[in-house]
This record gives structure tokens, sequence and C-alpha cells, in this order.
């Protein structure tokens, strides 16, 4: 049964953002973030930062204004944390990495904080594999199209308590997985608020 959820659960995901998508407005992602049960939504349209912006983008080049994202989250102690990234209209063919961060967008997207950790690294820059890994982060790695769209799931079997990400942050390059750099994965380009 639980091999099964993550396949459940990543289709409840695809449908959900397709229905978020669908409405095409940030407005509608924001009036009403919780979408079912346990789900959660949030996104909107890239701008430059504004206090209380969805969606901020901090390099127009890698994230241009008027791009979009999506992101939908499930996560249950239980049943872990299902988390699906959808863009529009970034840079196409282009690899970029994201994640959950500990902090909103804020002004700079090092605002953000670092990468939400299940089990926190008491070392900080956090770039030990033992901690920086896809299991004890969520990682939202994404390849774009020839349009510039992509989606990314991640599926992590712990779910989230009183400490809570705040945010996925976009960056610019896939995510490094070697000791001393693992977790990086250069600049950060974007943020969007998410209330995990």
């Amino acid at each position: 049964m639980r091999r099964l959820l993550p396949t459940v659960m990543t289709t409840l995901l695809a449908t959900s953002a397709a229905l978020i998508a669908s409405t095409g407005s940030a407005a509608a992602a924001s009036e009403a973030p919780r979408i079912g049960v346990g789900l959660v939504h949030a996104g909107g349209t890239f701008a430059e930062f504004a206090p209380g912006a969805a969606a901020s983008t901090y390099d127009q080049a890698l994230v241009p204004v008027g791009a979009q994202a999506r992101v939908v989250v499930s996560s249950r102690s239980f049943l872990g944390t299902t988390t699906l990234l959808s863009v529009r209209g970034l840079v196409p063919d282009r690899e970029y990495g994201a994640h959950a961060h500990t902090k909103p967008c804020g002004a700079t997207g090092d605002a953000a904080g670092p990468h939400f950790q299940h089990e926190q690294d008491p070392v900080t820059p956090s770039v030990d594999p033992a901690y920086a890994n896809p299991d004890n982060e969520i990682w939202l790695d994404l390849t774009t199209d020839a349009v510039g769209n992509a989606v990314a799931v991640s599926t992590v079997d712990w779910g989230f308590d009183e400490r809570r990400a705040m945010s996925v942050v976009i960056h610019e390059t896939h995510t490094h997985t070697d000791p001393g750099h693992a977790g990086m994965a250069g600049k950060r380009p974007a943020c969007v608020n998410v209330a995990f």
C-alpha cells in the first residue's frame, strides 16, 4: 500500500495543479490556498519583489517577469510529503534547481534562508550529503521544454510538524550531490511563497 501512495499522490497533485493552472490567475491561488483535505497550493506570476508578492524574480534573464509557477503540496506525518512544482515561461531548454526553503521570499533570494531539512545539519552552510540530499530536503530540479515549461515532483517519507518550509526557491542550476557541494545549485533567481 505504501508503495502505491506516491503514485496516487502524484496523480492527485497533477490533477490539482491542472485545476489551479486553469484559473489563470495569481489571485485565485492566493485566495484559496487549500484545495482539499491535506492539500495546499500557492504560486502566481513572477514580478519584481514587492512585500506580500506571491512570486518574485530577482534575475529576469533566468526567470522573466510574466513567467508563472504553481506549487501543490500534500503532507501528512503518516504518509509523507509530496510536492509538485509546475512552471511556465522560463528560459527554454534549460536546467534549474528548486528547493523548499525555511523562510518566506524577501527582497533578495537569500532572504528565504537555507533549504528546509527534516533532520537539521548542525553545520551551516549544509553541504554534507548526509543532510543535503533529496530524502532529507525537498528537491524539485527542473528541465524546461522548448517553450520554457516544466514540472517536477518530490516525495519524501516525512511530514511537517511545528517547523515548516515557507517558500520554494528556483536556483540557476541542477542540484549538486558531491561532498562539500551537496545541495548547492547556484544563484537564486526567483522565489515563490508557499505555506507548507
